[in-house]
C-alpha cells in the first residue's frame, strides 16, 4: 500500500494547502467521525502532538503519515465510486486519474453483460442460439441423441422398445359421426381409393359390418347414380378393409330395419334387393345367401327384398347386364350419348305434350352442366319446324323450365349464344332461320325467358335491296 501511495503523489503532487486536511486516525477508518488538527490543537498541548495512536514520531514521520493518510483515503474515495457507477471522472475532470491511472468502463455502459476484458466482437452469445427457453438457431438439425449407459435412469430394456400410435377402436356412438361425412364426400369425387385409405386409418373394430349398411342406407335416399356408386365402392373395399363376412352380416342388418326404411324410403325392399343381385354379381356375396333364407322369412319386406334379387339373378342368364342395373350417371356418360337423350327428350315432349314428365327426364339425366345443349337442340328444332305448333310448344318448355330453375340463367344464356354463333349454316339448310329466330327470340322476352341485353344480340340478315345497280333500276319481286 505505500508502495501505491508514493507512485500516486509522484503522479498527482500534493499542494501545501491540501496538508491542511487532518489524516485518518483509527475511529475514522473504523467508521467515526474525522477531526482536524486544528481541534487537536485546542484541546491538546503542542507536546501530545507528536503521539499517533499511541506512537511518537518525530515531525518528519508526521509529515509523512498525513500524506499517506490523504493519498489512502482518495484511493478508497475513487474505489468505492468507480464499484458504483462504472467508470467516472476525477475529481480535477481527468480521465486517466483512476485506480492506478487506468480508467474503467463508461457510465452508458453500467448493465453491459458483456466481457470488460476487451475480448470478443461485441456479438450475441452463441449466434443468438442460447438462452433460457430457446431451442435453438434457426434450421439447426439436432441429431439423435446417443443413449448413455452411464446415465443413472438409463435402462437397458427401453433401447430395444418400439413406440407405435395406437388407434382406439370406434363405438357406436363415433362411428356414424365419423363414416358419414366421408360416404357423403364419396358420392361428390367418386374415388374408392380414397376411401379405402381414410377407412384403413380408422380403428374399425367390430364396427366393419357397419360400413357396407350405412352406404346403402344413404344410397336408398339418393340418386341413381349415388347408388351405382356404392355399389362399386363395396366391391373394391371387400378385401383391402371388408371381409366377406362383414358384407353379408350388413345385409342381413339391412333386411331387419327394413319396416323402418320403408317409412322413409318406400321403394326399400326393391332397392335392397337390387343391391343384393348386384354384390352377389360381384362375388362379394356367395350364391347360397338367398337360398339360406328360404323358408325362413317372416316379414314381407325383407320376402320382397329377397324375391327382387332372385328374379334379377335368373334375368342375368338370360342376357340381363346387372353391373349396369342403376344405370350410369351424366358425369360417366359421354357427350354423345347425351345429345341423343336430349333429342329423345324433345321428340318425346311434342308426341306427348306432357311438359311435367320432360322436365321429371331432364333432372333424371344429372347434368345441370350440360344444359345449355337442351336449349340449343330445342332452338335448332323450332328453327327446322315448318308449324307453329313445335315454335308454341318448345316456348312452353323453355319456360316452364326457366320458372322451375332447372335450366340456370347462365345455362339459358349459353344455348341462345350457340344458336347465334352458328344461326350462318343453319340458315344454309333453313332459308326462313334469320325470320323464325327473331320471333322466337321475341317471344321469349315476352315471356320472361331471357333479357333484353341477349335479345339484342340476336344477328339479323342484310336485307335485300330492291333495286340493283347494275340491272337498269328493274325493281326485284322477292324479298325478304
Amino acid at each position: 500500500m505505500a508502495t501505491d501511495c508514493e507512485a500516486w503523489l509522484n503522479a498527482n503532487p500534493v499542494e501545501a494547502d491540501d496538508l491542511s486536511d487532518s489524516f485518518l486516525s483509527g475511529g475514522e477508518e473504523n467508521g467515526g467521525a474525522v477531526t482536524s488538527s486544528k481541534n487537536n490543537n485546542d484541546n491538546n498541548n503542542a507536546t501530545n502532538n507528536n503521539e499517533i495512536n499511541g506512537n511518537w514520531l518525530s515531525g518528519s514521520s508526521i509529515h509523512e503519515a498525513r500524506l499517506k493518510a490523504k493519498a489512502k483515503r482518495r484511493l478508497r474515495k475513487n474505489s468505492s465510486r468507480d464499484s458504483g457507477r462504472g467508470d467516472s471522472l476525477s475529481d480535477g475532470g481527468d480521465p486517466s486519474r483512476g485506480s492506478g491511472g487506468v480508467p474503467t468502463s463508461p457510465k452508458s455502459k453500467l448493465l453491459d453483460r458483456k466481457s470488460r476484458l476487451g475480448k470478443g466482437r461485441g456479438l450475441p452469445k452463441k449466434g443468438g442460439a442460447g438462452g433460457k427457453g430457446v431451442w435453438g438457431r434457426s434450421g439447426e438439425v439436432y441429431e439423435p441423441e446417443q443413449v448413455d449407459a452411464k446415465d443413472p435412469n438409463y435402462d437397458e430394456a427401453q433401447e430395444n422398445c418400439v413406440y407405435e400410435t395406437v388407434v382406439p377402436p370406434l363405438d357406436e356412438r363415433d362411428f356414424g359421426k365419423t363414416v358419414t361425412p366421408i360416404m357423403q364426400e364419396y358420392f361428390e369425387h367418386g374415388d374408392t381409393n380414397e376411401v379405402a385409405e381414410l377407412l384403413g386409418e380408422l380403428n374399425l373394430g367390430p364396427m366393419r359390418s357397419g360400413v357396407p349398411m350405412l352406404a346403402v342406407s344413404l344410397a336408398l335416399e339418393a340418386r341413381a347414380s349415388h347408388r351405382e356408386l356404392t355399389s362399386r365402392l363395396l366391391a373394391d373395399l371387400c378385401g383391402p378393409v371388408l371381409t366377406r363376412g362383414d358384407v353379408e352380416s350388413a345385409f342381413d342388418k339391412l333386411l331387419c330395419e327394413l319396416p323402418d326404411l320403408v317409412l322413409d324410403t318406400p321403394g326399400a325392399p326393391q332397392l335392397v334387393g337390387q343391391f343384393i343381385a348386384r354384390a352377389v354379381k360381384d362375388q362379394i356375396l356367395s350364391k347360397s345367401y338367398i337360398e339360406g333364407y328360404k323358408g325362413r322369412v317372416d316379414c314381407e319386406h325383407a320376402r320382397a327384398a329377397l324375391d327382387r334379387a332372385a328374379v334379377l339373378l335368373r334375368m342375368s342368364m338370360g342376357g340381363l347386364r346387372i353391373d349396369n342395373l342403376w344405370g350410369s350417371g351424366g358425369g360417366q356418360r359421354s357427350v354423345t350419348e347425351l345429345i341423343k337423350e336430349m333429342n329423345l327428350l324433345l321428340k318425346e315432349y311434342l308426341l306427348s305434350g306432357d311438359s311435367k314428365e320432360a322436365e321429371s327426364c331432364l333432372r333424371e339425366l344429372e347434368v345441370p352442366h350440360f344444359h345449355h345443349e337442351f336449349v340449343y337442340e330445342a332452338l335448332v328444332m323450332v328453327l327446322e319446324s315448318k308449324g307453329e305448333k313445335t315454335f308454341k310448344m318448345v316456348l312452353q318448355l323453355l319456360k316452364r323450365l326457366w320458372v322451375s330453375t332447372v335450366i340456370t340463367v347462365d345455362q339459358m344464356r349459353r344455348g341462345y349464344e350457340r344458336v347465334y354463333m352458328d344461326i350462318a349454316e343453319i340458315n344454309i339448310d333453313v332459308p326462313r332461320a334469320y325470320f323464325i329466330l327473331e320471333q322466337f327470340v321475341d317471344q321469349s322476352f315476352s315471356a320472361g325467358v331471357i333479357d333484353e341485353n341477349l335479345r339484342d344480340l340476336c344477328p339479323c340478315r342484310g336485307r335485300k335491296r330492291f333495286v340493283s345497280e347494275g340491272d337498269g333500276g328493274r325493281l326485284k319481286l322477292e324479298s325478304f
